[in-house]
């Protein structure tokens, strides 16, 4: 009998003991939390019920207006878990620019099965290593090669948009330079030519967008987070087929490559002048043998996504992560650049005349000596991605507690730096709302806080591809505005704004355009 009242009290210590210590921590995180700004919280569903019913092009709105309850900081409660939005530059530079807060959300999660561990997925030691590998490969030289890619395509665009200029038909422009994006950036990135702007039908492109939506479909609906759950949906069986197309495509790309420079050997073949990123990965991998297929086709399919999107490295895994930051990102910058000086016809006229003062009246493509003289333009895309940045949220998990002036944000907390709304601070941006691009005049931007303007974030992981964005952003634009005078058709105040993995608007951005004469 002894040895049973033993044993269960064993049992029992066994329990209450972690649980007692699991409580108490718990209590501790919710008392911190708590003390920030926010909504009431309920049990289980936590501060969630304020989206309920919420159409999705409606999200924004409602998230603004919760979010924005104190200039500064928010907390959510995202059923048991905590969420904590930052919009003060202060407290993004603490966050951010720890060497230690460098995991990223659960939601990364999803994304990571299209691009594995590749520069916007991974984490700790692995990420140091391909990002030392990687920053190296965006040099100077490298950099100007690319130029002939920009200047391809985009006549390409130019040619493609006659067909619906001098009409009373507006057109969205976002879906003409998203497929010029994806030629530039497959080109850039893999070396091979996909054509997305004259062929109709491509699987590799139809693939891309659809996983992108059906990543946000996940996002939006926590109950398919399980995956268990997931891969037995509508939604779960399209991802995976998306995924096989995707995967096999860059893993062919990646395996073709690698045979013909190999031949090229063979034969004494000297290696083509113009070197795409995954020409660059292989030739840092022959010398140093640090990279997998895998961790190289991670790293371009990341390059396509954040380009596709903006701006990962086992070597599948890294030319993938490539190609989907290289696009998405690149062409929202593009589109909303082109929707804001269709609004301001000044504005546009002065880009106007700085390109005629480059150009001297020539049609001749743009060199990277003429995209650095575009200092006019690139203020007017610096200010445009500051109303609005290509990715208007970034998220960090702690890896430990945070000071934010009298908050304490436990350890395991996830930060979203809100950067729509960082970029609307009036200590920086006297009337925020105002779109003026001397706001970046040299003069202008010295005393600035260096976080209170992130649209490529900042710190350790701030965008490897910023430097290849505002070339390409410059050269596209430029090919445009230099033969199209841009009209929007809806204000600001029209427009519903959509945050998602990149920037929107419900409708699309539709813009008239008239051939300068």
């Amino acid at each position: 009998m002894i040895v049973v009242i033993v044993a269960l009290l064993v049992v029992i210590y066994s329990v209450i003991v972690p649980f007692t210590k699991w409580y108490r921590k718990r209590a501790a995180i919710v008392a911190a939390i708590d003390k920030l700004p926010g909504r009431k919280a309920y049990p289980l569903i936590g501060t969630t019920y304020e989206f309920f019913g919420v159409d999705r092009k409606d999200l924004f709105k409602v998230f603004e207006k919760v979010v924005t309850i104190d200039p500064y900081i928010a907390r959510f409660w995202i059923g048991p878990s905590p969420e904590v939005t930052i919009m003060k530059a202060e407290y993004a530079e603490t966050v951010i620019n720890s060497r230690k807060n460098l995991d990223k959300p659960f939601s990364y999660n999803y994304v990571k099965l299209w691009l594995g561990e590749g520069l916007l997925t991974s984490t700790g030691g692995k990420w140091q290593k391909h990002r030392k590998i990687i920053t190296p490969t965006f040099h100077f030289s490298i950099l100007e090669s690319f130029c002939g890619i920009f200047s391809e395509k985009s006549k390409v665009l130019v040619e493609r948009l006659s067909h619906h200029a001098d009409t009373d038909t507006p057109i969205n422009i976002h879906t003409f330079v998203t497929l010029a994006a994806l030629d530039i950036i497959s080109e850039s990135a893999m070396g091979i030519q996909i054509d997305c702007q004259t062929q109709h039908q491509n699987e590799y492109v139809d693939a891309v967008y659809e996983i992108s939506e059906l990543i946000m479909h996940r996002i939006l609906r926590p109950y398919l987070a399980p995956d268990i759950i997931y891969r037995h949906t509508a939604s779960g069986k399209k991802f995976k087929k998306c995924l096989e197309i995707l995967h096999n495509f860059t893993k062919d790309v990646i395996t073709n490559r690698k045979a013909a420079r190999e031949e090229n050997k063979r034969r004494a073949v000297a290696p083509k002048k113009r070197q795409a990123f995954l020409d660059l990965l292989l030739d840092a991998n022959e010398q140093q043998n640090l990279l997998t297929d895998d961790d190289i086709r991670e790293e371009v399919d990341t390059f396509m996504f954040e380009g596709k999107e903006n701006c990962t490295i086992k070597c599948n895994d890294n030319l993938f992560s490539l190609f989907l930051k290289g696009h998405d990102t690149t062409a929202a910058g593009i589109s909303w650049t082109l929707y804001v000086l269709g609004l301001y016809p000044d504005i546009q006229q002065k880009v106007f005349e700085e390109l005629k003062h480059i150009f001297n009246g020539s049609n001749r493509s743009a060199t990277l000596e003429d995209l650095n003289e575009m200092k006019y333009l690139e203020r007017v895309i610096k200010e445009t991605l500051r109303l609005y940045p290509s990715v208007p949220f970034v998220g960090r998990i702690l890896s430990e507690d945070v000071q934010l002036d009298q908050y304490t944000i436990p350890k395991g907390t996830m930060v979203t730096v809100a950067i729509y709304f960082l970029h609307r601070d009036s200590r920086f941006f006297p009337e925020p709302e105002r779109f003026d691009p001397d706001r970046f005049l040299p003069e202008n931007t010295v005393s600035r806080h260096p976080y209170a303007y992130l649209p490529f974030s900042a710190g350790p992981r701030n965008c490897v591809g910023q430097k290849f964005a505002m070339f390409e952003e410059k050269s596209v634009l430029s090919s445009i505005i230099r033969n199209y005078k841009i009209i929007s058709v809806e204000t600001i105040d029209e427009i519903d704004l959509m945050a998602e993995l990149i920037l929107r608007t419900h409708n699309g951005i539709n813009v008239k355009l008239e051939r300068r004469r």
